[in-house]
């Protein structure tokens, strides 16, 4: 099982990564070892969270939400997470559903 996940960190800066084991990769980004990127800018809350079937949907889930996406439309997926596929309809087909990101940070 993979999981796609949306980070907002400090200065209010979005961060989009994939992991097989969420509370592990949450605690390495907390410690300043996760990527170089919240080492810069702390993650102060998971903004939304999606188990995937495969690496391959994970992979292309995040891909799309980091390359593809607006801030503004990075608001709306974190508003309403569950439309993931119509904000995205690229993923259509693949098994990725909302998990309520609550307890990871």
């Amino acid at each position: 099982m993979y999981y796609v996940y949306m980070l907002r960190c400090r200065g209010d800066v979005y961060y989009t990564g994939l992991t097989v084991d969420m509370a592990h990769r949450i605690r390495m980004h907390l410690s300043g070892k996760g990527a170089k990127f919240t080492r810069s800018h702390p993650p102060e809350a998971v903004a939304a969270l999606w188990r995937c079937g495969d690496k391959t949907a994970a992979a292309r889930a995040e891909y799309a939400i980091k390359k593809c996406l607006t801030r503004q439309q990075k608001e709306q997926l974190i508003a309403a997470p569950e439309t993931l596929r119509d904000i995205l309809p690229r993923l259509a087909g693949l098994e990725i559903e909302p998990v309520s990101p609550e307890g990871y940070l």
